[in-house]
């Protein structure tokens, strides 16, 4: 099942530590089958307030996302981008092939009490 790390990132001012950091980020997820899905792009607010960039990598599975964040490659560079900007980051599994919203539906409509 793919899974995927996305950064909700605060704008920052230039920095060599940044630009160094885009650089290398690369060549750290892409021995996990990692990519980049969204980087650098706009986006639109359509609900809510979300100031900053976007940024997704996906990935083959969780247990790929998660050894690159933890390995010690992604590990050497991450304070390049954590030392100039802040973000909240999380990392997700996506849906498996075949799934069907409507069991998400049926499940939420059977944990509601009778009336």
């Amino acid at each position: 099942m793919p899974a995927y790390v996305i950064a909700h990132l605060q704008d920052a001012a230039p920095h060599p530590d940044i630009a160094e950091y885009i650089e290398r980020i690369p060549g750290t997820f892409e021995p996990y089958g990692g990519r980049f899905l969204v980087h650098a792009t706009q986006h639109a607010v359509l609900e809510g307030g979300w100031p900053g960039g976007v940024v997704m990598i996906g990935f083959p599975s969780l247990t790929e996302a998660r050894t690159w964040w933890d390995s010690p490659e992604y590990q050497e560079i991450a304070p390049l981008r954590s030392r100039h900007i802040e973000g909240d980051i999380i990392m997700v599994d996506g849906v498996p092939d075949g799934y069907d919203p409507a069991t998400t539906a049926k499940a939420i409509r059977d944990a509601v009490p009778a009336e």
